[in-house]
């Protein structure tokens, strides 16, 4: 059972969580020895409370003060599996705040607030060694442990070691270095020799150069590795670290070749990944289309969605820097042409294929990707994938495209080809030209617009069907009655009753009671939170869960459920962390009702 940590916000696999100690400390954080003498910014709070393999140790008595390391055996990156097994160490149950050394093949929960990854130096220049280690203790321990990963951490890698799902680090590697007289910042690692000016400005480099000592190196590396934790800590509070890592990474090969190890492992990524967040989304390189949110988003749309419109044309046109497409100069302008009488998808890179009644849900309006006027192979190769499998699952009895250029034009043509359909172009010069939109307004002449209400309705059921699961649509609002005035929509029955709203800052949908009482009647699978016979005020706690599906993600509308109360709510964590979690806020509650 974890008493002394707790995890406060998620971003991707790093969080931002909170040691509980006599003086609380904030991770991701540096941490040394109580007694250690380090100069510069760092939480002297572990007590290593020594090895086996010097000596037999007694149980600590340790204190709620400091993180106690109970006795313990570590062993070598890459040892066999059955030599660990045979040297393995019970550790106690303790009532202080406490730490267990252990090892990818044997992790396990010890009731530890802390797991200390086992020969973590060894690691170092190993991208694959180290992402496998990392998942297989974070899957193998309690999500409110946290993680400390001893005698890596640099200021040019703490980032990435966090995006990884390290919680706590050391300063060893920098001390060493600084002895060394290597001078560290977040893209290299300077011989002092060399360096004919100091580039920062902590208190260790006000020392003029002349007199600046390996001293006073290690002071410095010690400070720029707290100052990247504090850029980092900010980056996780503003859901914008992947954005960070993307560039940070590329300073060293082994850190590209970890973070792109790590997009491999989406199982790892996406179970941790929220299902909407405050902040944009920055595609800002090639990297982006391996994202979770562009992943997922695209597998959404191909596999779940539902084209309701597929007996109309369909028109795809371009995206627009502005977000929602719709208000945009561009797009209003093919409204205007198209007025209502064919379905419009918007293609994009980085995120694929968006279907006007998505252009609200995250990611589609929270975006912002890097415009050179010239696609590149790989984001071609990822639009082309996702629009063959979108046309594969709809029966549109034409294809427009209203687009231009090199990457819209090839991406086209290469689906007609792959597809065998016959798409028509309408754009002479440019999108927007009036040559253009009268081409486009004459392939749809003599065709009816769609109503609104059909238009309302297929939104609905179609955001529907993309947050919760195919079909989900059309089973839980097969009576359905829209009010409000797009997008700010409400979903009700034919009786007036309230069932959701439409969440216009994410384009997801707000369940009512009476709403998460149709999901949990239907044969749509629920996202369930099964509770202790208590009623829920404001928030449900992690304790007081006793089963939650496995499939649930932050984010996400979920149905709370128990002996005294029924309601529906938003979750702060991931359905597993739920089921394995001792603290923390798990459902901010939106309804309840008393049973």
């Amino acid at each position: 059972m974890t008493d002394y940590f707790e995890v406060h916000e998620r971003d991707s696999a790093a969080r931002l969580g909170e040691l509980r100690l006599a003086e609380s400390v904030t991770t991701p954080a540096l941490i040394d020895d109580v007694d250690a003498d380090t100069p510069g910014a760092c939480h002297r709070v572990l007590d290593d409370a020594g090895s086996y393999w010097a000596a037999e140790r007694d149980d600590p008595a340790g204190d709620e003060s400091r993180i106690t390391v109970l006795p313990h055996r570590g062993f070598p990156a890459g040892t066999p599996e059955e030599v660990e097994g045979a040297f393995a160490v019970d550790y106690p149950d303790v009532d202080f705040p406490s730490a267990a050394v252990v090892s990818p093949d044997a992790a396990t929960d010890h009731s530890c607030d802390v797991s200390v990854l086992a020969g973590g130096p060894g690691y170092v220049g190993h991208a694959s060694a180290f992402v496998d280690a990392v998942t297989a203790v974070k899957e193998a321990t309690p999500a409110d442990t946290a993680l400390y990963l001893p005698g890596v951490a640099t200021p040019r890698n703490v980032a990435t070691l966090v995006y990884a799902g390290v919680d706590l680090v050391d300063p060893h590697r920098a001390v060493v270095r600084g002895t060394e007289g290597r001078y560290l910042t977040t893209d290299e690692a300077y011989f002092l020799e060399d360096l004919d000016e100091l580039p920062c400005a902590c208190p260790a480099c006000q020392t003029p150069r002349e007199a600046f000592d390996r001293t006073d190196c290690v002071e410095h590396n010690v400070n720029a590795l707290a100052a990247e934790l504090r850029r980092v800590r900010r980056r996780v509070r503003d859901g914008r670290l992947r954005d960070y890592v993307e560039g940070q990474a590329r300073q060293d090969n082994w850190l590209t070749a970890t973070f792109r190890r790590l997009d491999q492992q989406y199982g790892y990524l996406e179970a941790r990944t929220p299902l909407i967040r405050r902040a944009d989304l920055s595609a800002a390189s090639e990297d982006s289309l391996r994202r979770v949110e562009i992943q997922r988003f695209a597998e959404r749309v191909t596999e779940r969605y539902v084209p309701r419109f597929d007996d109309r044309p369909l028109v795809l046109v371009p995206c627009s820097a502005r977000k929602p497409y719709s208000d945009s100069q561009s797009h209003k302008q093919y409204h205007d042409a198209i007025k209502w009488r064919a379905h419009v998808v918007s293609m994009t890179s980085p995120i694929g294929v968006v279907p006007q009644e998505l252009e609200l849900t995250y990611p589609a309006q929270h975006y912002d990707s890097v415009v050179t006027g010239r696609w590149t192979a790989n984001e071609i190769e990822f639009v082309s994938r996702v629009l063959e499998r979108y046309l594969e699952a709809a029966d549109y009895p034409e294809i427009i495209a209203h687009v231009s250029g090199e990457g819209y034009r090839d991406i086209c043509e290469r689906i007609a080809d792959s597809l065998g359909r016959e798409f028509t172009y309408t754009v002479t010069d440019h999108p927007t030209t009036a040559d253009s939109l009268g081409n486009l307004a004459a392939e749809l002449e003599g065709r009816d617009r769609y109503p609104k209400r059909e238009r309302e309705h297929n939104t609905i059921r179609a955001v529907a069907d993309y947050q919760f699961g195919a079909g989900a649509g059309d089973e839980l609002f097969d009576d359905l009655a829209t009010a409000g005035r797009y997008p700010q929509l409400r979903a009700e029955d034919g009786e007036g009753t309230q069932l959701a709203t439409l969440a216009q800052q994410y384009g997801v949908l707000s369940l009512t009671t009476a709403g998460a009482r149709r999901w949990v009647e239907s044969d749509v699978p629920t996202k369930a939170v099964d509770i202790e016979p208590f009623v829920p005020h404001g928030s449900v706690l992690a304790p007081g869960i006793t089963d939650a599906s496995d499939d649930i993600r932050v984010g996400d509308d979920v149905v709370v459920r128990g002996d005294a109360a029924f309601g529906v709510g938003r979750a702060e964590m991931s359905g597993p962390e739920m089921q394995s979690s001792t603290r923390g806020i798990a459902v901010q509650m939106r309804h309840v009702d008393e049973r």
